[in-house]
């Protein structure tokens, strides 16, 4: 398979900002985003870490159209529009393709569980069919740990040959380097991302394209420059301090805790909210992580 994917490197499932009456506060976003470019980390928003199941779709389509009116490029955008029901997904999917975007990252249908790869690939199928658009370009998103449906390589091998171009690539958040790793070897070419930055090396010394991650929320810095330098000799160690890293932060809460840790930097504590069910950290907790981050030397260059 020749190498047909538009996007690759790091990207970030940016974490959604929320105002007093927990509505999306598009400001705090946009600067966000423009702090994520740059360090050249690309914009996965609307991920399980942006709490995109706890926005509506009007909502998802509103922050994306602020953020294209505020410059950011659409083209390092790849928003996830996969919802429960169909004609939500298609809507999404269609608006932020004739926005431009790189891409779109697209959950299975997630509430039915124990549903067949016929099941899955009909879901696909007809969201793209729906779409029309020769300009679409679908990311699956493979985290069967939350969404306990997923997709398996035979699914993924048919959606690619049934829909060239269009099924670009694929998040892979199952948590098992092995499936990883699999996925990669048996689409060469094909547009695996890593899950998270632990496996960022090995993903890059397989063939991946890259990794999306939580963490560039906050280390958007480390892991682009490992991504782009992962060739040097002393790459062992230093994928080693992503990782404690990573695990020093996922001790927490990990939406909780990467707001508060931006809150922290930017001194700015309106950064702290979540929706619920989500719970922001208390004084306690937040307090540990900061001393934790202070024990790496951690900081957050250029945030202001």
């Amino acid at each position: 398979m020749t190498d047909q994917t538009p996007m690759r490197g790091v990207l970030s499932p940016v974490v959604t900002p929320f105002d007093e009456r927990l509505e999306p506060d598009v400001d705090r976003l946009i600067r966000h985003c423009r702090w994520l470019l740059s360090h050249d980390c690309g914009l996965a928003i609307f991920g399980t870490n942006s709490e995109g199941n706890s926005l509506s779709v009007e909502e998802k389509i509103d922050i994306v159209d602020r953020l294209v009116e505020a410059g950011i490029d659409p083209s390092r955008m790849m928003p996830g529009t996969g919802c429960c029901a169909l004609p939500d997904t298609v809507r999404l999917s269609r608006h932020m393709t004739e926005r431009g975007v790189g891409g779109v990252l697209m959950l299975p249908p997630f509430y039915y569980k124990g549903v067949s790869d016929e099941g899955i690939y009909r879901a696909i199928a007809e969201v793209i069919d729906r779409v029309g658009d020769d300009r679409l370009r679908v990311y699956l998103y493979h985290i069967p740990p939350v969404a306990q449906v997923g997709f398996s390589l035979d699914l993924i091998e048919r959606l690619i040959g049934d829909f060239p171009g269009i099924v670009a690539g694929i998040k892979d958040s199952s948590g098992d380097w092995e499936n990883t790793r699999a996925m990669i070897e048996r689409f060469p070419g094909w547009g695996v991302f890593a899950g998270n930055e632990t496996v960022l090396l090995k993903t890059m010394q397989a063939g991946g394209m890259g990794c999306i991650s939580a963490t560039c929320n906050v280390n958007a810095h480390g892991i682009v420059e490992f991504y782009k330098t992962w060739q040097e000799p002393d790459a062992e160690r230093r994928q080693e301090a992503l990782t404690a890293l990573r695990n020093r932060v996922g001790q927490y809460v990990m939406i909780s805790a990467l707001k508060a840790t931006i809150a922290h930097y930017s001194d700015d504590l309106g950064w702290r909210r979540v929706r619920p069910p989500l719970v922001a950290l208390d004084e306690e907790t937040v307090g540990k992580l900061g001393r934790d981050l202070e024990a790496f030397g951690f900081t957050m260059p250029g945030l202001a």
